[in-house]
């Protein structure tokens, strides 16, 4: 049995890039989260703990930078479509080696804010980079993915393993 493979939303029929077309669909309120790490070394990780990082409030700065990427995805991304990003929050949490970050990022319009959730994540990673590389050039990002979204014409998802 042969399949025909799907055909990519994102091509017009030449093979070219296009911006796919949501002016007919419903706004419907979306969400999307999405998850990353940063790996740290255990002198990072101290210093998180303690407040003593010499750049100042790492915490603080990498989820202002993250709620800032998913406001800013189009301009990064250049087949995302501009939407109203009504909701965003980024969650940060020290664990013994590194430190989770969670992006959630919300809409009611045409299309979902899967992108968004992981430009947060992502931007916020590399805030936390640049925030402690003068103590430790080793830090890692890793793991950034979508666990979960909700609405839109394709309905709720979970990752499995979320």
């Amino acid at each position: 049995m042969t399949t025909t493979p799907p055909k990519l939303t994102h091509l017009d029929d030449a093979g070219h890039a296009r911006m796919v077309d949501v002016t007919g669909k419903q706004p419907t309120v979306r969400e999307a989260v999405a998850v990353g790490e940063v790996r740290c070394s255990p002198t990072v990780m101290a210093a998180l703990r303690e407040g003593t990082v010499p750049k100042g409030d790492v915490l603080a700065v990498a989820r202002i930078a993250g709620i800032a990427a998913a406001k800013r995805t189009p301009e990064l991304l250049p087949l995302a479509h501009t939407i109203g990003v009504h909701g965003a929050s980024v969650d940060l949490e020290l664990a013994p080696d590194r430190v989770r970050i969670t992006a959630t990022v919300r809409t009611a319009d045409r299309t979902g804010v899967e992108m968004e959730a992981m430009t947060a994540v992502s931007v916020a990673a590399l805030a936390v980079v640049d925030m402690v590389k003068g103590v430790d050039r080793s830090a890692e990002i890793t793991g950034i993915k979508v666990v979960a979204k909700s609405g839109g014409r394709s309905g709720d998802w979970r990752r499995p393993e979320a």
